[in-house]
């Protein structure tokens, strides 16, 4: 959903471009079925879209869900049985954050963008303040 759009409305045109499962995203979905399937679905075309999964239904806007669902031939009736917590949504968010080339973060990463940050950003911005008074 583009930013600004009415979110009761969904453009067709977004959705074939933007959130049809290619058929690289399909191979991952091999031996999933019904609401896992759904589930894994949703959870990929979010995490492709916005960079983070999905918090709840409620970051599923309504017109997404039922393209996605569609897609993978399910009605989405049974998908509150998706299980939000446990192993199963762990192993999924380990396989789509390896498919799209993604991994969790770790402290030693925090550590090191915050010594960029304090070089590059910070530094500079103080930097800028003193040239302009």
């Amino acid at each position: 959903m583009t930013s600004g759009m009415d979110p009761a409305t969904v453009d067709v045109d977004e959705l074939v471009e933007f959130r049809t499962l290619l058929e690289i995203d399909r191979e991952q979905l091999i031996g999933k079925r019904g609401v896992t399937a759904l589930g894994f679905a949703l959870l990929l075309e979010h995490c492709s879209r916005h960079g983070r999964f999905p918090r709840g239904r409620s970051d599923l806007h309504d017109g997404v869900f039922d393209f996605v669902a569609r897609q993978v031939g399910e009605d989405g009736s049974e998908f509150g049985s998706y299980e939000r917590s446990g192993s199963t949504i762990e192993y999924h968010r380990a396989q789509i954050r390896a498919h799209l080339g993604f991994r969790v973060v770790t402290v030693a990463d925090q550590e090191k963008m915050t010594a960029w940050l304090a070089v590059s950003v910070a530094h500079a911005e103080r930097s800028s303040r003193w040239r302009t008074c």
